[in-house]
């Protein structure tokens, strides 16, 4: 693999890791996930905030019910003193509060529904999330599963082209051992017959090589006389058979 070849799978790896963290499907799942979980609590500040006006009405509903109870009583203190004008104003003051004594529980009957209604949704919405949070683990769970097989495979790719390159690596290798080998072989036969001079050896070790080797023919021709003296054979002769 050429240098070139491998800068651009590099770009291509980085810029597929690069969307994939950009669409990382886990992440859109937790982001979904939240946006449900925000839903949930803006119904459950919603019922909170029911029930305050709720428990408003009913503290204002309690202070018309002692104005109301007031009223009366002042009411027939007026008739007692002989002033039938400010028992009829005190009766008078006492329908408007009626009126809105009514007015205000049927603001709480109708918020009273409205919380009903939103505790049903919390709870319907509740087992939904639930359900999901459930289903977006498994499917990360998955996700995580399958990325993890692709890196392994790609890695395993990877690998039997590294060691594709290492086969070729190690035949360059043993051609230039047995190219080394050659060499010294022919080296070594050279020095043998004083072609080359080995290195740190005498200036005339070929000579020395050259006059030893004469000595042992002569050394041998001698000897091949004396065994012809014995046998009684001039040179040149022919050994009887």
């Amino acid at each position: 693999m050429s240098l070139w070849t491998r800068i651009l799978a590099l770009l291509r790896i980085k810029t597929a890791r690069t969307l994939d963290r950009l669409e990382d499907p886990a992440e859109m799942l937790d982001a979904s996930y939240d946006r449900q979980l925000e839903l949930m609590r803006g119904v459950r500040r919603g019922i909170v905030d029911v029930a305050a006006a709720k428990k408003r009405i009913e503290m204002q509903v309690q202070e018309i019910a002692a104005r109301y109870q007031g009223l009366e009583q002042k009411a027939r203190e007026a008739l007692t003193q002989g002033r039938e004008d400010l028992a009829r104003e005190a009766l008078t003051r006492r329908a408007a509060l009626e009126a809105q004594a009514q007015g205000l529980r049927d603001q709480h009957t109708s918020l009273e529904a409205q919380e009903q209604k939103l505790v049903t949704s919390q709870q319907s919405l509740a087992a939904r999330i639930e359900a999901f949070r459930v289903e977006k683990e498994t499917m990360k769970a998955t996700y995580s599963a399958s990325s993890a097989r692709v890196r392994v495979n790609e890695a395993l790719a990877g690998i039997g082209s590294e060691m594709s390159e290492v086969g070729e690596t190690l035949a360059r290798t043993r051609d230039r051992i047995d190219q080394l080998n050659a060499r010294a072989t022919a080296t070594d036969e050279l020095l043998d017959r004083g072609v080359l001079a080995a290195p740190g050896g005498a200036p005339d070790a070929d000579l020395d090589r050259a006059l030893g080797t004469t000595s042992l023919s002569a050394d041998v021709e001698r000897k091949l006389a004396a065994l012809r003296a014995d046998l009684g054979l001039k040179p040149g002769d022919t050994p009887p058979r």
